[in-house]
């Protein structure tokens, strides 16, 4: 184990068998940071049970991350044999691919307020049982209906763990918001890379069954469940507020929406999710069509996808270091930039550097991760913070894929929409500037 893990675990069971001291924020969390005095985090008390829970919620970051895409790009790699086999029509097929983010702005919202409820650990807990059931179910649910309706189900799992992570990495390790986030990114990069690998693989050893191909994924959701179990049953009577302490400040309701930070980082996280779309989407059909083989094409994705993979550690705890995050901002920006500008001038001579640059500049969504656990003092405040970035982001980004389709279609090429999106690049580097400065939405709102 390297010095930088034993430090994390060190910091994590000293405060996990600390007793339950200070006030608490509403997402039933220990408060964290300036508004709530020294760092603290949820408690377990002494013993094995507290020596061993910053363990558990470790593995359950990583395994949760690698269990959130798998169900989205396992199935769009087996997606024409899905519309084969359920008889789906092009349009509801189509509409499969914008779901994901409507489901993300959705049932996003209401996870601040689940948590609350029941606490963060337990609802991450039902978003992957969910996850397990929806993966589970829609191959053999019957007809197009019963299949969306199960996705339905995985991608509100998704949806609530999206947002609620950054929450519990924020209360259970306050003090290494950076690595914890550089860790569940990197699983979150790896899990969707090996899907999009290994699905038509799998289908194929499983005898070109394109139903198992799917639902296999079901399984490494259903491990992601068990240590969360344990972290959801450690939610103790102390995450309640003395009866009769007085009211703070920092305990007023948070008004999200007089921020002007939470805008930036909103509009900011829905712009680089327009840009990783849109590179996931059509990427490989540019190089197909400036002659790639299709085999290629789909080797270059992959490339893309990989890189993010060891960068999304690093980038995270550059980002934590740094006071002000605008200036990885601009570089992840200008590779971007520099990825569309050979997609457009050269796309087949020099594929595999414009395929690594784009997956530099698809680390934004780790830069942003970071951003949002930064831009808050409390748990509470991350957790509206989180929800509100993402459902806002994630609804900006719904058209993008869909307006470079359509621009395709009627241009003849790809010069228009390759214009699109350096244009969008351009207001994405200036919002993530405004967005990285050294601001807590609690002093704004």
């Amino acid at each position: 184990m390297r010095d930088d893990d034993t430090a994390i675990l060190g910091a994590a069971e000293e405060r996990a068998t600390a007793p339950p001291t200070g006030p608490t924020d509403d997402t039933g969390l220990p408060q964290s940071g300036p508004a709530g005095g020294a760092s603290r985090r949820p408690t377990a008390g002494g013993g094995p049970a507290g020596r061993w829970l910053p363990r558990i919620v470790m593995a359950g970051l990583v395994l949760a991350a690698l269990s959130l895409r798998p169900p989205i790009t396992s199935l769009g790699a087996l997606l024409e044999e899905v519309r084969d086999g359920l008889g789906m029509s092009g349009t509801v097929a189509g509409l499969l691919t914008s779901v994901p983010a409507l489901c993300f702005a959705a049932f996003g919202l209401a996870a601040p307020r689940l948590a609350r409820r029941w606490g963060p650990g337990a609802i991450v807990c039902a978003g992957l049982a969910a996850i397990t059931l929806g993966v589970a179910a829609r191959p053999f649910a019957g007809g197009t209906g019963g299949f969306v309706a199960a996705t339905t189900i995985a991608l509100a799992g998704i949806a609530v763990c999206n947002v609620l992570i950054p929450v519990v990495i924020k209360a259970w390790f306050p003090d290494r918001v950076g690595p914890m986030t550089g860790l569940y990114t990197m699983a979150l990069a790896l899990g969707t890379s090996l899907a999009a690998a290994l699905a038509v693989p799998i289908a194929g050893a499983l005898g070109g069954s394109w139903r198992g191909g799917l639902a296999v994924w079901a399984v490494l959701a259903a491990a992601a469940v068990l240590p969360w179990l344990v972290v959801a049953r450690q939610r103790t009577a102390a995450a309640a507020p003395s009866a009769g302490a007085a009211a703070r400040p920092e305990d007023a309701p948070l008004r999200i929406t007089s921020s002007p930070t939470a805008w930036w980082l909103a509009l900011f996280f829905g712009l680089q999710s327009t840009a990783a779309y849109i590179t996931m989407g059509w990427m490989p059909q540019i190089f197909r069509d400036a002659g790639v083989p299709a085999g290629t094409a789909g080797v270059l994705l992959a490339v893309t996808m990989a890189v993010g993979v060891p960068l999304s550690f690093v980038v995270p705890r550059l980002a934590a270091r740094m006071r002000h995050q605008g200036p990885l901002v601009v570089l992840l920006g200008l590779c971007g930039l520099a990825g569309q500008a050979g997609l457009w001038l050269a796309p087949a001579a020099g594929a595999w550097a414009w395929a690594l640059l784009m997956g530099v500049s698809n680390c934004t969504f780790t830069l942003a991760l970071t951003m949002i656990a930064m831009r808050a003092t409390s748990s509470a405040g991350v957790a509206k913070l989180s929800a509100f970035v993402q459902c806002v982001g994630y609804l900006l980004a719904m058209p993008g894929p869909l307006l470079v389709g359509t621009l395709y279609q009627h241009s003849g090429g790809w010069g228009l929409p390759i214009a699109l999106m350096a244009g969008l690049m351009v207001p994405q580097i200036a919002l993530g500037v405004l967005a990285g400065r050294d601001r807590r939405i609690e002093d704004e709102a």
